[in-house]
């Protein structure tokens, strides 16, 4: 399943992420990732929450970042939830070539029973058609 925070640069989509996560660590069963493209949020995250910096690692294209997720789903059986803070420059993908990352997102979702919650900087409009309804905030 895919959850979405939409809003352009500026209009609090962390801070509402951040809120969420630390407040679903109380009542999650499993593990929860959090993802971001620099370690800044490291103090503002519970502590049972793995925060995890993409920039440390070689992520350059929207397929080399569908790996990483599988990666960590394939070490982590317990994992129930991911935040993705950045996304677009997380997945090194934009407004054109979004759609298709949605997809597989949602199908590697449903098949691994993970969660993902994504902070994206585009209005609610801007997205795809098909993943209208798994915007839980429009900012």
């Amino acid at each position: 399943m895919i959850q979405i925070i939409a809003g352009n640069k500026g209009k609090g989509k962390t801070k509402y992420l951040l809120d969420k996560v630390n407040t679903e660590i109380k009542s999650v069963h499993g593990n929860i990732v959090y993802l971001d493209k620099s370690s800044q949020h490291m103090y503002e995250l519970n502590n049972k929450v793995r925060l995890i910096d993409t920039s440390e690692f070689l992520i350059n294209n929207a397929d080399a970042f569908i790996g990483f997720i599988c990666g960590i789903i394939s070490q982590d059986h317990d994992l129930e939830q991911m935040y993705l803070d950045s996304f677009l420059k997380i997945a090194c993908v934009d407004k054109e070539t979004i759609a298709p990352m949605l997809d597989k997102l949602e199908k590697i979702g449903k098949k691994y029973n993970v969660t993902f919650v994504l902070s994206i900087s585009l209005d609610s409009h801007e997205l795809p058609e098909n993943v209208q309804d798994s915007i839980i905030v429009s900012l």
